[in-house]
Order: structure tokens, then sequence, then C-alpha cells
């Protein structure tokens, strides 16, 4: 799976980093940084997740 993040529509409001920070952090800077664009399998309910709680949508998931 492959993380994909529409950065026009994220507001960089940190849910995502609370779900998963291995994955998602949000720098001084108040941008989104994706850490790990293809997180592990076992991570799958945590991308999902941030997906959901996500305000903006902004946030979805390919498969590789």
């Amino acid at each position: 799976m492959k993380i994909v993040v529409d950065y026009d529509l994220c507001e960089s409001n940190a849910i995502c980093m609370d779900i998963a920070p291995e994955v998602f952090e949000v720098r001084d800077d108040d941008f989104l940084y994706v850490l790990n664009e293809n997180p592990a399998e076992d991570q799958r309910a945590k991308m999902e997740e941030a997906i959901q709680r996500c305000p903006k949508q902004a946030i979805s998931l390919a498969d590789d």
C-alpha cells in the first residue's frame, strides 16, 4: 500500500500524526511530511483510521 496526500486539501492539523507518528509528521514549518510512503501491511488499520479521521479527507491509500 502507498500513502497518498492531497497537499492542496491538507491543513496539517496533525490528527494523522497522533494516530501514526511513525508515518506522519507535522514539523515546525506547519507542513505535513510522510515519513514512510509505503507502510507495512500490519499498519493498514492505523492508516485507515488516519484516513477516516482526517477532517479534510486529504489522505488516501493506493495499492502498489
